[in-house]
Order: structure tokens, then C-alpha cells, then sequence
């Protein structure tokens, strides 16, 4: 009697990081994906667009791959499909807003062709592959069209939440079923994966219909304003509720920011997005109402630079321009990081005049993610075997492992993991036993992967120390027939330093001659002399170190 596969359980992203979330299901010759999203790059990722996931034990599985399920339509849970695709190909499965935000994406990249993609609906089982039927079930999101998955293989059911929250009157849709994951708790259920991103919080995650209620109450005390309200594109329910709220108040509604008006048109398109015929005017026709009877709904909640609310702040916008006499919501909290940058916008809305209205200082805007009473419940329906937290840095899958215990699950059935660990598990156990290539691909402009940690230290010295080139013309003799010539870029103002310039002419003079006569006497030793001694001198006058770049012309 042959011995039936272990199940083996891979994460290639969403964990110890916020952010491209993607784990791998394998049982025997198949494997299944969930979600593939994409990060935003940090402060010292300079001129990265993008970060998604090493997708190489996929590109290497290729055949292996029998689908990629979607949870919801987060960038951070599909914004790397287009890419990770092009590794390898499987029927996509997801809810019709996820498909539709995906089907958009695709058709940016010219890919919509060559995928499968197949909707589900909540309370629906797909069969996919030999080995995995999946279940797709109702939870609440900030975004519409939000699925928790239960899988059933071979060695067990495994459910994975997706990001979640339990919201008994959501905007739309029902509430979390949470009494078939409580039927899938009862008849056994192998391991669990559970969204860590609000375990530090306390208590239970507010209603999304409690910010209508406030946006209903400032629309009315704001009759004599035009109020431009911030949210991220893909809250769904968020824009429901803004649009519902300037009906009321007879307010038309005007859309501003690229991916603002893809989601919105999505979302109206699939019916998620209900609105009221001749409410919504394009954003260049605000200048024929007063502004007492508009409201702009805007990207920018977390103010990105080249955002639509950060340039209308800076006066850089095309058809907006702000100033006293506008409210501005900002209805979303910023992500960490991205405090800096909200708070240099607000300043200059303040400085222009607006009135601005932010969470600290009224509810404009609730979580999508549950938090430690919803975490812990979900465990108590569920009652997995193991635990694996997930979608969260390592301080959140660590507290999110000690919820797990406080609600039975012993210690050693908790695995707090890494990238590319392999957890291989069955009904008898489950163990660590190995790792795969997994880590992050950064994306600049159209290149994939072609800049790494070298490129963004030298980015990283450009940007803080400057640059000098050194050009000089040498005969074949190496004799110098014209120059040196000395350019600052970033390093010093050159008129103000002609002294300092001149004494670097010299320097290199000196470092020709040197390379020359010393070594192999070949162009590499001179340009390696004029860098080194150039070098010395101007960190023993500046104390800095510049990225010495030496240009030789032979005549």
C-alpha cells in the first residue's frame, strides 16, 4: 500500500512584511496559489515602482501550477499577477469585482488573451486539479467581492481567511458566514491561516456604516463648502457611502485620480457601485456649479506624490484648485511609513486655507481588518489543528500566535514562518523541513528584477553624496593632450567652488601620471588612480565621498 503525499505548505509572500501576499498549497504533483500581490516600495528603495514576489519556485513548477485563487481585489493580493504569469499560467479563480479589477490590469499588460479566468461566487466548490476542491465563503472587507477559502485535500481542510472583519451591517452583501466556518470547525479542519494585520488592536473592528453616519452629519454642517474627500480607490463601500451622503445633501460628484475612476467604472460596470442617474459630472465640468454643490472624490489618502489630492495641496492639479472655503476628509489612516508624507500634505492644505478633517480628530474611517475579540472567534469557530498566522510583520504573526494558543492550539501546532519555508503536514504532524528560493523582485519603470541591492546602493550614494566626473584626453603614449576637466553633479555649486576645482584638475593631472608609471600602465590603472587619489583628496577637504566616475578619450 503506497503512503499517501505529506501536504506542504509554502509562503513566498505576506509574511514578516505588509504586503504581496501569495502562498503555495502542494499536495503530490500539483500545486495551488493563493493570491499574488504586490508591496510599495520604502524610502530607500530609490526609483522603485514596485516590489512583488520571487516567483521562482512557481517559474520552476510550472506544470506543477493547476490555479491561482483570488481572495479580493487588493493590490497587495493581485497586483503582481500580470507579472508572476509570465512564470507561469493557470486558471485564475476569483469573485466577479476581484476578476473585473484583475481583467484591467491584464489588458494594461496585453495578457487578457492568454488567461483563464473563471468567477466564483460565495457558498460555490470549484474543483481544481486531482487534489484540491476549493470553497469559496462570504466575508467582509473594505473592498467588495471578498472570499475566505476552505480547501479540501487529501490529508485535511485547510481555510484560509483572506483579509477580514466581522461586520454585522455591512454596506452591502451579507455578513462573514461565520456559521459554515463554525460547521468546518466541527467537522475538522487541518490548519488555518488568519489575516494578522490588526492583532495589536483591541476589541472588535467598528462598522463600515458608522463613517456614513459621520459623513452624513459633516455634509449637513457643511452646506456652505465644497468638500473633497480622500479615500484609498479600492474601498468600494467607502465610495458607496460618500456618493450616498452627497445625494442627500444634492450634491453632484466629481471623480479624481487614474485608478479612482478605474475602480469606480468597474464597480458600476459589475453593480457593486450604485448611482443615482446624473450624479456623477466629469471633473472638468466643476466649474459650472457653485461649490456648495460639489463633492471630489480623490485619490491621495496616503500622500503619494504624484496623487491627485498632494498635487491639488502643491497647485499642481489640472482642474482643482483648493483653497479657503474647501473641506477636505481624509478618510483613510495612513499606512506605516506614509506619515511623513500625509502629514506634509495636510500642513500644506492647512497653509492654503482648507479646513481639513483627519482621524485623529473625528471617525472618518474604520479598519477592513478584524481585530484581536473578531481574531480570536474565528479561531474558536474554526478550532484548526495547526495555525499558521499570516499577512502581517513578524510582531504581528508572533501575537497572533499567542491568540492562537489562549484559544487552544497547542504551542508546538503553531508555526510562526518564514519566506520560502517549507511546512510539510499531515494528520499525525507537521514540521519545517526545508526551504525554496522566495524574497522580492523590484520593479522600475518597464525592467523586471534588473535592479538589485547593488544598483540601489549606488543610488543611494548618488543621492546623498553627489557625483564627479573626471575627463581627460590622453595620447597613445598616455600623454594628456586636453583637460582634465572636472563635473559636479550634486557634489558642489561649481562657480562657488572654483578654487576647490582647480585643485582637483591638478589632482588628476598628478593621478595620470601615477597610473601611468606604476602597475600595467593600461587605461584601467589610470582611470583606477585618477578615482583613488582624486578620492582621497576630496574626502580629506570635504569629508565626503562622492561617486568619482573617470572618463578617458584616446586621440
Amino acid at each position: 500500500m503506497s503512503k499517501k503525499p505529506k501536504l506542504k505548505i509554502i509562503p513566498l509572500g505576506g509574511l514578516n512584511e505588509i504586503g504581496k501576499n501569495l502562498t503555495v498549497i502542494e499536495y503530490g504533483e500539483e500545486i495551488l496559489a493563493i493570491d499574488c500581490g504586490l508591496a510599495f516600495p520604502s524610502e530607500s528603495m530609490l526609483g522603485i515602482d514596485l516590489v512583488i514576489p520571487d516567483t521562482t519556485y512557481l517559474a520552476r513548477n510550472r506544470n506543477k501550477v493547476v490555479g491561482l485563487v483570488l481572495t479580493h481585489g487588493h493590490e497587495d493580493h493581485i497586483g503582481a499577477v500580470p507579472y508572476a504569469l509570465k512564470n507561469f499560467n493557470a486558471p485564475i479563480y476569483g469573485s466577479r469585482m476581484t476578476l473585473g479589477l484583475l481583467e484591467h490590469k491584464l489588458k494594461e499588460h496585453g495578457m487578457v488573451s492568454e488567461v483563464e479566468m473563471q468567477t466564483v461566487k460565495p457558498g460555490t466548490v470549484k474543483k481544481i486539479g486531482q487534489n484540491f476542491k476549493v470553497e469559496f465563503i462570504n466575508v467582509n472587507h473594505s473592498i467588495a467581492g471578498a472570499l475566505a477559502l476552505a480547501i479540501h485535500t487529501p490529508a485535511g481542510v485547510l481555510v484560509h481567511t483572506g483579509d477580514f472583519k466581522i461586520d454585522c451591517t455591512p454596506i452591502s452583501g451579507e455578513m462573514i458566514n461565520l456559521t459554515r466556518l463554525g460547521e468546518l470547525g466541527k467537522a475538522g479542519v487541518l490548519a488555518m491561516f488568519s489575516d494578522s494585520t490588526n492583532v495589536e488592536r483591541a476589541g472588535y473592528t467598528m462598522s463600515e456604516r458608522t463613517v456614513g453616519e459621520r459623513f452624513d452629519e459633516i455634509f449637513s454642517k457643511s452646506s456652505d463648502k465644497r468638500i473633497i474627500v480622500a479615500s484609498f480607490a479600492s474601498n468600494v463601500h467607502r465610495i458607496q457611502q460618500i456618493i450616498n451622503s452627497a445625494v442627500r445633501n444634492k450634491r453632484k460628484v466629481a471623480v479624481s485620480g487614474r485608478s479612482m475612476l478605474t475602480i469606480c467604472e468597474v464597480a458600476m460596470e459589475l453593480g457593486y457601485l450604485h448611482v443615482p442617474k446624473g450624479t456623477i459630472i466629469d471633473i472638468e465640468e466643476i466649474n459650472r456649479f457653485r461649490p456648495q454643490q460639489l463633492v471630489i472624490v480623490t485619490t491621495g489618502s496616503q500622500g503619494e506624490p504624484m496623487s491627485a489630492l498632494t498635487r491639488m495641496a502643491f497647485s499642481d492639479h489640472r482642474s482643482v484648485e483648493i483653497g479657503q472655503g474647501d473641506l477636505v476628509i481624509l478618510s483613510a489612516n495612513p499606512i506605516p511609513g506614509n506619515e511623513k508624507a500625509v502629514s506634509t500634505v495636510i500642513n500644506e492644505l492647512f497653509k492654503k486655507g482648507v479646513e481639513v478633517i483627519y482621524e485623529s480628530l473625528a471617525e472618518v474611517h474604520v479598519s477592513g481588518h478584524a481585530c484581536q475579540e473578531e481574531l480570536k472567534l474565528i479561531l474558536g469557530l474554526v478550532k484548526p489543528k495547526y495555525f499558521i498566522p499570516v499577512h502581517g510583520e513578524h510582531r504581528h504573526l508572533v501575537r497572533h500566535a499567542r491568540l492562537g494558543e489562549m484559544m487552544g492550539v497547542l504551542p508546538e501546532n503553531i508555526f510562526v514562518m518564514g519566506l520560502g519555508e517549507v511546512l510539510e503536514m499531515n494528520q499525525d504532524g507537521a514540521a519545517v523541513t526545508g526551504s525554496v528560493t522566495a524574497g522580492q523582485i523590484l520593479v522600475d519603470g518597464i525592467g523586471v528584477g534588473d535592479v538589485g541591492n547593488i544598483v540601489l546602493r549606488d543610488r543611494k550614494h548618488l543621492g546623498e553624496e553627489g557625483l564627479i566626473v573626471a575627463v581627460v584626453t590622453l595620447s597613445n603614449e598616455k600623454e594628456i593632450l586636453a583637460g582634465p576637466d572636472i563635473i559636479s553633479r550634486g557634489f558642489v555649486y561649481v562657480r562657488e567652488s572654483e578654487d576647490l576645482m582647480e585643485e582637483m584638475k591638478d589632482i588628476v593631472t598628478d593621478a595620470v601620471l601615477a597610473g601611468r608609471t606604476s602597475g600595467h600602465g593600461d587605461w584601467n590603472s589610470i582611470k583606477t588612480s585618477i578615482r583613488t587619489m582624486l578620492g582621497d583628496f576630496i574626502f580629506d577637504k570635504t569629508k565626503r565621498k562622492p561617486v568619482i566616475l573617470p572618463v578617458i578619450t584616446e586621440v
